[in-house]
């Protein structure tokens, strides 16, 4: 067990089967957070184990699902970390692509925050993390129009949040990384390396764009996660925390 940062505080993880939010789930549990790990994919969340873990099925594109969730839940803590990464530029994208990004990329988020959002406030505070990515309002990545425009849209609804609630204990940030190792990101390389002659090639160049010269681990964000839904972060809100190796300064 690590340090009880989060001790006495209970924390929603959406996309909690994978990746980030698997890794920011397994951290605030160490933490001493009762977390609540969700996902729309209960067998992989199945696999997510922990004393201080419950897991269960939750759609942030479903108004029921997520009513249900955060009822169970009761947080203290939210960490919006669902999304898609859609490939393409403008010309390339289509309205159903531009709508269901906007839907789980951004409508999702907002979905739990105003559902979670009454109880913060009847229990005097809370802290509300957003996924968003240093492709947004940050930087531009290339053939990723669809995404880093739904992603500088998270950063708006995250200062907005703030700003609404700031007089009341609710602080809302959200965190901006650069490409972080994740089966989604071996799903996008592998679809990559298709085009570009092979696996080992795209992954260089996503490597390339890092000035580290490697991609960040699930891990390293999970600990920024855990500070932001910690006490020890109280005079911190509506800021995008950028952890991208580099790669937009």
């Amino acid at each position: 067990m690590g340090n009880q940062r989060l001790a006495g505080k209970r924390a929603i993880v959406t996309a909690a089967a994978q990746g980030i939010g698997r890794a920011s789930a397994l951290a605030m549990a160490d933490a001493g957070a009762q977390v609540f790990a969700t996902d729309v994919n209960a067998a992989a969340l199945a696999e997510l184990t922990h004393e201080n873990i419950e897991v269960f099925a939750l759609d942030v594109r479903d108004d029921a699902s997520v009513h249900e969730g955060i009822s169970r839940a009761k947080p203290d803590v939210l960490f919006n970390c669902a999304g898609f990464v859609h490939h393409g530029t403008a010309i390339d994208a289509t309205d159903d692509e531009w709508d269901f990004a906007f839907d789980l990329n951004v409508r999702s988020m907002w979905r739990m925050m105003k559902a979670a959002l009454p109880g913060m406030l009847e229990r005097g505070g809370g802290s509300i993390v957003n996924m968003s990515s240093a492709c947004s309002s940050v930087i531009g990545a290339p053939n990723r129009f669809i995404y880093g425009t739904t992603k500088a849209a998270v950063i708006g609804m995250t200062k907005s949040v703030a700003v609404d609630y700031i007089t009341k204990g609710i602080r809302c940030n959200c965190i901006c990384p650069g490409t972080v190792e994740s089966p989604s990101l071996e799903e996008r390389l592998h679809a990559l390396g298709e085009q570009v002659g092979g696996y080992e090639e795209a992954k260089k160049q996503f490597v390339a764009r890092q000035p580290m010269g490697r991609i960040a681990t699930a891990d390293e964000i999970a600990a920024l996660v855990v500070y932001l839904s910690s006490d020890e972060s109280g005079f911190t809100t509506g800021q995008p925390h950028i952890i991208d190796g580099g790669w937009s300064g």
